[in-house]
């Protein structure tokens, strides 16, 4: 069964900070890795320690997409980011995991 991708209402303020290409690897990734089996672990997925953004990582490249799966139908993207040292920045913020 596939899952339902859901983007947060901040995710395309996000997308903001990214270049067109960067956007469209972004997008087809998310739908790609993510609308079956969100939660098995893979070389590029996994699982986060408590923070305040979201429970699972999906790496492309140096950007990274935070998610939640809500139930067995819908994964709920809440914030796309690029990774820079130990630091994300998300919206042009610089976050801490």
């Amino acid at each position: 069964m596939a899952y339902e991708i859901e983007l947060d209402d901040v995710v395309p303020e996000h997308f903001e900070f990214l270049t067109a290409r960067e956007k469209a690897w972004v997008l087809a990734e998310i739908h790609l890795q993510l609308s079956h089996e969100p939660l098995m672990r893979t070389r590029n997925r996994k699982r986060l320690r408590p923070n305040a953004i979201a429970t699972w990582e999906l790496r492309i490249g140096d950007l990274r997409v935070f998610y939640d799966v809500i139930g067995t139908e819908i994964v709920r993207v809440l914030a796309v980011g690029r990774k820079r040292g130990n630091m994300v920045i998300i919206g042009g913020r610089e976050m801490t995991l």
